[in-house]
């Protein structure tokens, strides 16, 4: 397994941006003990966000998701978006949408061997980045095939809901007149339904998921019944957790399961040598 850190200049954000890429590069053939080489059209992509507070090194250090992604022949891409939701900011170059939902996946597809094809690529994250999965694998559906969110923090637009915990609305603007725009999930999911009706886009596949004790539940549930209601599918899971790393790793391996990436060869890599040999 390859773990590689990029810094590239980024066009959208207009500076040098940290990412981390996870890449099935190295793993080697049971059979021949040749390298496997790259698929058949390049490798399923994963685009994994952060939380609050976090950066681009924070799933690998947090969860076990290089091993699994290894496994699984999975390509994982780990950008850092800072404090800013994945929205487009009030600052100049600092659309943090069209950095993850576009530009980010056309700049990796340039640099690594990674699908360009939509079914083969998925967006995921926790809490923020969970918001930030939501909003942009629904903004650029045609990007994405399936969505996964972790405790998303879906409560800003929920007068009844909304806790402020880190001045949201220095990024979002004045809430109320964000909530009339596609910084809102509950816009975007309504200008989903419409593409989706008109044959613009597929539909994509949603996971969701929230620990029983965690204050974003109600957000959470809320938001996966007009998912539901709008007439897309949603597999939703919950645990006996709070909004803690111990989730996001249980959920980060279920996921993988749940992406449609067919039955993996076997193979020796540095986590399975000693089992095989």
């Amino acid at each position: 397994m390859a773990l590689i850190q990029v810094n590239y200049l980024s066009k959208v954000l207009f500076r040098t941006v940290p990412v981390n890429v996870i890449l099935p590069s190295d793993k080697i053939s049971f059979e021949t003990l040749d390298y496997q080489g790259v698929p058949d059209g390049g490798y399923p992509t994963l685009f994994l966000l952060h939380g609050l507070l976090g950066n681009y090194t924070d799933w690998v250090s947090g969860t076990r998701v290089q091993r699994w992604a290894e496994d699984a022949g999975l390509a994982v891409v780990m950008p850092s978006g800072d404090n800013a939701f994945y929205i487009p900011g009030q600052a100049a170059n600092s659309d943090y949408g069209a950095f993850v939902g576009e530009e980010l996946p056309r700049v990796m597809r340039d640099m690594f061997p990674l699908s360009r094809r939509r079914e083969d690529t998925f967006i995921a994250g926790l809490s923020m980045g969970g918001f930030g999965a939501l909003r942009n694998g629904m903004k650029y559906a045609q990007n994405f095939s399936r969505i996964a969110a972790f405790s998303s923090g879906i409560h800003f637009f929920d007068s009844d809901l909304f806790e402020s915990l880190a001045g949201e609305e220095t990024v979002f603007g004045d809430l109320d007149e964000a909530a009339k725009t596609d910084k809102s999930h509950y816009v975007a999911l309504e200008q989903l339904k419409a593409r989706v009706a008109t044959g613009e886009v597929e539909a994509p596949e949603f996971w969701m998921s929230c620990g029983t004790e965690d204050s974003l539940m109600p957000a959470n549930l809320k938001f996966r019944s007009l998912v539901r209601e709008a007439g897309f599918t949603v597999t939703w899971d919950e645990e006996p957790r709070g909004h803690d790393w111990d989730f996001w790793d249980s959920q980060i391996k279920k996921v993988i399961d749940w992406l449609p990436l067919g039955a993996s060869d076997a193979t020796l890599g540095s986590g399975n040598v000693s089992q095989n040999l």
